[in-house]
């Protein structure tokens, strides 16, 4: 049987679905604003780009822009009052996190996510008493696609990054699992943004459907 690594997932998109949540509190600032809201489908794919991704979707502003640090701080303020509304663990995610604890093995949580938003995510969800390890946005001096974030998750759980295996759905998930040495999965079931194909990230693998990962570790 092959060593199984420990399991590393980004949150928004690889774990949980919180498009719902993100794209309604861009709408509910669209309302304020007098604009019409935009469909789900088209603020869906910049989910894993955070605030960023949201204003720029939802009002055509980039960071430097003269009215971006305002909507962004706005749009923050109406995610906070819906964190838990629609967002779930997606439901093909849970037969794994199951699969894990029952097989004993530790599996952590590494997100740009600022840690005000992370906590009572992860807690809401159930999910605190499961994770090994949750890293946030903020718990170091640096965000992915830099290696520390994950560096920092192996660290407290106690092995080498090379043990560890990371999963997201986003570029600079896959970019900062290489950095950290640690195999890199990319999640085709996440939200993926508007840059290369996922198949041009160069992830050590990539999945379909979470499943996959348990086939993987022959735990299926």
């Amino acid at each position: 049987m092959k060593t199984r690594p420990v399991l590393l997932f980004d949150l928004d998109g690889t774990l949980i679905d919180s498009a719902p949540d993100l794209a309604g509190a861009a709408n509910d600032l669209r309302a304020v604003h007098g604009l019409p809201p935009l469909p789900e489908q088209a603020l869906r794919p910049m989910v894993g780009a955070g605030a960023r991704g949201m204003v720029g979707i939802a009002f055509g502003v980039a960071p430097g822009d003269l009215r971006f640090d305002a909507l962004k701080d706005a749009f923050l303020a109406r995610y906070a009052e819906r964190l838990l509304h629609s967002t779930r663990v997606f439901d093909s995610m849970r037969p794994v996190l199951d699969a894990l604890d029952g097989a004993g093995l530790a599996w952590g949580i590494v997100t740009n996510k600022a840690m005000r938003f992370t906590a009572p995510l992860v807690d809401g969800l159930g999910l605190t008493t499961r994770a090994r390890v949750v890293i946030a946005g903020d718990t170091t001096p640096h965000a992915k696609p830099h290696p520390e974030p994950l560096l920092e998750a192996a660290r407290r759980i106690g092995v080498d990054p090379a043990a560890c295996a990371y999963v997201g759905d986003d570029h600079r998930d896959i970019v900062a699992g290489r950095a950290a040495g640690m195999a890199t999965f990319a999640a085709a079931w996440g939200y993926l943004g508007q840059g290369e194909p996922i198949e041009a990230w160069g992830a050590d693998h990539v999945l379909s459907t979470p499943i996959q990962l348990l086939q993987w570790l022959d735990l299926a």
